[in-house]
């Protein structure tokens, strides 16, 4: 009998230890994602991107105008996005030795186009030819689609013609990426 009470509270004894070597907790992990956008060039990797010097040397360079090198930006953003173009002002800057300084409008003589675009958007209106750069804002590339690294290339366009003296006329050109 004394056997059967020792056997029994061993089995007793193991069950209630078995029940014990084990337990678990659990937690819910929230993810907040916001929506995020920016745009870089891919030059230097800044949303203020390098200078683009566009120098007129010849009398061709008049007759013709000269074209810029392919620009490069790059959009990161978790939604689809639109991008616009527009000039910070109606006329270039003037810096020279003509007093008083001339006055060149930027629509008519700087001109943009898109020469390539890995977006998956749609060139907008008639930025795969060079168009005129104005003081409102355009749509340049629409639906373009989300990720990290939605690239497009700009090319500028300059025909001030003989109207205007020797020197350096500057403006910027703004580009906004837009989450639709």
């Amino acid at each position: 009998m004394k056997k059967i009470i020792i056997i029994a509270i061993t089995l007793i004894a193991g069950f209630a230890a078995q029940a014990q070597t084990s337990t678990t907790a659990s937690q819910t992990v929230n993810l907040v994602l916001t929506n995020a956008i920016d745009m870089t060039f891919t030059a230097n990797g800044n949303a203020t991107g390098p200078l683009v010097s566009m120098p007129f040397n010849t009398t061709n360079d008049y007759a013709s105008g000269v074209t810029s090198s392919a620009q490069q930006l790059k959009v990161r953003s978790n939604k689809n996005f639109n991008v616009t173009v527009k000039s910070s002002a109606t006329n270039f800057s003037y810096t020279g030795t003509t007093t008083p300084a001339p006055t060149m409008p930027v629509a008519s003589v700087l001109d943009v186009k898109v020469s390539a675009n890995g977006t998956g958007g749609a060139i907008a209106g008639t930025f795969a030819n060079y168009t005129d750069i104005s003081t409102t804002a355009q749509n340049m590339i629409t639906g373009g689609t989300y990720g990290g690294n939605q690239t497009f290339s700009v090319m500028y366009q300059a025909t001030p013609g003989w109207s205007y003296p020797a020197g350096t006329y500057a403006v910027d050109v703004v580009y906004t990426a837009t989450q639709q």
